[in-house]
């Protein structure tokens, strides 16, 4: 059998990351998987970017053209939209290829444009990293027009100008006649799948992230704190996003305000920040803080989730976040809300704990709870790690997407549709 895989970057942000490590697990797993990137940074011959500077050259030119195309658009949401507008010489590659299937990751940034998609001949996996997809030119959102259709009237009072949604949304709907194979890292947005306007009648199923976790394990807690500078006898929180605190979705200013009810309680409490340097002006969270910037390699990240004690992820919206789980892989427990895709990572009370979702005092509950007792620690610490062994690793992770593959390539149109689950997309709000 082989793969394809198509993601706009190798190892440039949390979706790259993770195409990047299914494309590892199915090499491993003895399958012939080829990625295929606008951008590529890893020395993998199996990796391959664009050729040339002429090739390099049309892709910033029509990534400059599609990004001017958002400017008629005035919006509120701070969230990354994508037109996908230009067309791209992609679908003749990708058709010319010996590929059994064409499995797509993250595709934006202008690698595709929506026409293109529809063009791709060959059968196709369609692993989403957000919600992308099934909305307009957004990548995540808190409204419901994704549900609804993008109608002139359920349009949010925060947008002006050029109604760009609709028109991508459309767009999407013209252009995609055909149902293709939807895998999603988690219940929440597959659920978004089935509930959307585009997509409610293709076929999803759930297949979570992969991790090789031959790597990615414990390292020795005091070694990991002295590598760091970090104290080595107090308890160490550890908050970690790209960007750090400047991303309102990834819920900083939830964390901050669930410290506050713990100020006085666990007087010796250290954070750690990973993801941007310390500001010109830190806000008192009233226990030290550290910022350790931008960590880009596995080896340094590794050894900062086994000198944290655990991993707060207070985030209003999001997926699968590659942090939990490499967390847990490092025997690292992880609190978080009861929202979107977090529950995937975080079993209540047996591999850290899940907060009712934005109640910061919950959220410091969870905290103290997971701090207080050392012997319950240690044993939150072996069951973070065992699940991470037996639900991430590559050989799982492997298997699960062979099956998706044997599925879609034994199928003709309409392809069979995957059990629901009794997650629900609500617990984005």
């Amino acid at each position: 059998m082989k793969i394809a895989l198509v993601n706009s970057y190798d190892i440039i942000g949390g979706a790259a990351r993770a195409a990047y490590r299914i494309h590892q697990a199915l090499l491993r797993h003895g399958v012939d998987s080829t990625m295929h990137v606008n951008q590529a940074e890893v020395d993998d011959w199996t990796v391959q970017g664009p050729i040339g500077n002429w090739h390099k050259t049309r892709h910033r030119v029509r990534l400059n053209l599609g990004r001017n195309a958002k400017r008629p658009l005035k919006t509120g949401n701070p969230v990354i939209h994508s037109p996908a507008l230009m067309p791209s010489l992609w679908p003749m590659r990708l058709n010319a290829l010996a590929a059994d299937i064409v499995h797509l990751h993250w595709i934006n940034d202008e690698m595709f444009s929506i026409a293109d998609i529809g063009r791709i001949r060959k059968p196709i996996v369609w692993t989403l990293h957000d919600m992308w997809a099934f909305c307009g030119a957004e990548h995540y959102t808190e409204e419901f027009r994704w549900r609804e259709g993008y109608q002139r009237d359920n349009r949010p009072d925060y947008e002006s100008g050029f109604d760009l949604n609709h028109w991508v949304w459309r767009r999407k709907r013209k252009k995609w006649r055909q149902p293709m194979q939807i895998v999603t890292p988690s219940r929440w947005l597959a659920e978004c799948v089935r509930e959307s306007a585009l997509m409610r009648d293709w076929p999803v199923t759930v297949v979570p992230y992969a991790l090789d976790t031959d790597v990615w394990r414990p390292i020795d807690k005091q070694q990991a704190r002295e590598l760091f500078g970090l104290p080595l006898d107090t308890p160490i929180l550890l908050f970690g996003a790209i960007g750090g605190s400047r991303d309102p979705r990834k819920g900083f200013d939830l964390l901050q305000s669930a410290l506050q009810h713990l100020n006085g309680e666990i007087p010796s409490l250290h954070l750690v920040v990973c993801g941007q340097s310390a500001p010109e002006e830190p806000p008192d969270f009233g226990f030290p803080v550290h910022y350790t910037g931008r960590l880009h390699d596995d080896f340094s990240l590794r050894v900062l989730y086994s000198a944290a004690d655990a991993l707060v992820i207070p985030s209003r919206q999001d997926n699968l976040p590659n942090t939990g789980v490499e967390s847990l892989a490092c025997g690292t427990p992880v609190v978080a809300f009861d929202t979107c895709g977090l529950p995937d990572i975080v079993q209540h009370q047996k591999t850290g704990y899940l907060a009712r979702a934005f109640d910061t005092e919950e959220l410091a509950k969870g905290i103290r709870w997971l701090l207080a007792d050392r012997a319950r620690h240690t044993e939150l610490s072996a069951n973070a790690r065992h699940n991470a062994v037996t639900r991430f690793a590559f050989p799982a992770v492997a298997a699960r997407y062979m099956e998706v593959y044997r599925t879609v390539l034994s199928q003709k149109p309409p392809y069979k549709t995957f059990p629901p689950s009794a997650a629900s997309c609500q617990r984005s709000i």
